[in-house]
């Protein structure tokens, strides 16, 4: 009688983001209002989105009378898309508890999980720091022959003769001559490869998913630092393309690129990457391109597409490290058949260096990297071409 004495005894609602950081922790809160004259208890069971696949999920606590309190939970989502929350159910009993009592909130919400902005956020400081310092570089003021003008001064013996402005040296009845800087705007661009070798899992994140987060994490410092953004990905051909540019509006765009890309789980065509480089971009550019080799074979049959790449563009190949071989290399051994899983192990670690001298070998820069380290890594890679003023 107590319980069901009336209809509004409890009130409760769920609060969610907006929208979801892919691989991070997102905070959920349950508000409940005890309106009952007496201390009740309850069980609260809120019906998560099926992507986390956990249907035994509730919560339990005790409320004063009058009381209202704000439960709360985290949720860690792994794939890119909509997540669906179902309805808030909440058990209430009294102090005896002979008899539960039902409240059913229908509040169903889609919550759409993004790329990781969090992480975006919190490496944005980096773009702040003065970590160009670092590796002994100093900044001078360098002429170039680049798009970038400057002002227009009097000729002097020893300047370009094709860069005379006739028009002022008519007017000033001078030589009179352009005169240009370095761009300050350097594009780069993220290059996701969506083939079937970024399906790989680690942390239950896909390789491509780690790619995608560093990619808004470079995208939106390269923009802090000046530069001008860009994106696109690749697989049997060349898509998802956001070019390089600087306005206010490009963070936006790149995420929601980011959002709805996806693996094929096709073969990458790296000569097709090659073809549409050499026509879309035409200016020395900056390209990140995140994909995986794990033996120098596979890297062997794409080498020359990544040679001609780099003969025109400053190229960095990110590629990763098999965490799961690092732990079997790391693990003791007890029996013969330990010591040749462990030796096999060893031989394609080795060959992840192998790939890398390789790459050196032709002038091509490398990020080696475990994939829960592609950020940093990709950051600090970046601001050291920086300094050494490579782009």
């Amino acid at each position: 009688m107590l319980l069901y004495s009336s209809k509004l005894n409890l009130d409760a609602s769920r609060i969610v983001p907006d929208k979801f950081s892919n691989g991070d922790e997102n905070p959920i809160a349950i508000k409940i209002a005890n309106k009952y004259p007496f201390k009740v208890k309850l069980r609260v069971i809120d019906e998560l989105p099926v992507q986390f696949q956990k249907r035994d999920f509730s919560m339990t606590t005790s409320m004063l009378p009058k009381e209202s309190k704000t439960l709360g939970y985290n949720v860690r989502p792994v794939d890119r898309g909509e997540y669906n929350f179902g309805a808030l159910h909440a058990f209430v009993t009294t102090s005896l508890g002979l008899v539960w009592r039902k409240f059913t909130v229908e509040q169903d919400v889609m919550v759409p999980n993004y790329p990781s902005f969090l992480q975006m956020r919190k490496y944005e400081l980096m773009a702040f720091t003065n970590r160009l310092k670092d590796y002994g570089v100093k900044k001078i003021r360098r002429l170039g022959h680049t798009m970038e003008f400057e002002q227009i001064k009097d000729y002097t013996l020893g300047d370009d003769v094709r860069n005379i402005n006739w028009k002022a040296t008519a007017k000033r009845n001078d030589l009179m001559i352009n005169q240009f800087q370095d761009e300050k705007a350097q594009p780069v661009y993220s290059v996701i490869d969506k083939g079937r070798v970024m399906k790989m899992p680690f942390n239950e994140l896909k390789l491509l998913d780690y790619a995608i987060n560093a990619t808004l994490v470079i995208s939106n410092i390269a923009l802090k630092k000046g530069d001008k953004a860009g994106m696109f990905s690749f697989s049997s051909k060349v898509d998802n393309r956001v070019m390089a540019q600087k306005r206010s509006s490009q963070m936006s765009l790149i995420l929601e690129t980011l959002y709805n890309l996806e693996t094929d789980f096709r073969e990458s065509d790296f000569s097709r990457l090659y073809i549409d480089i050499k026509r879309k971009i035409t200016q020395r550019s900056l390209l990140l391109l995140y994909t995986n080799f794990e033996t120098l074979d596979a890297l062997h049959r794409q080498l020359p597409y990544l040679q001609a790449i780099a003969k025109n563009h400053l190229l960095v190949v990110v590629f990763f490290e098999n965490t799961e071989l690092t732990k079997m290399i790391q693990e003791p051994v007890a029996d013969v058949q330990d010591i040749f899983t462990k030796t096999i192990a060893e031989k394609f670690a080795y060959e992840k260096r192998l790939i890398v001298n390789e790459l050196h070998k032709y002038g091509i820069q490398t990020i080696l990297t475990p994939p829960q380290e592609l950020t940093v890594n990709t950051i600090n890679k970046y601001l050291e071409i920086k300094a050494r003023g490579l782009i």
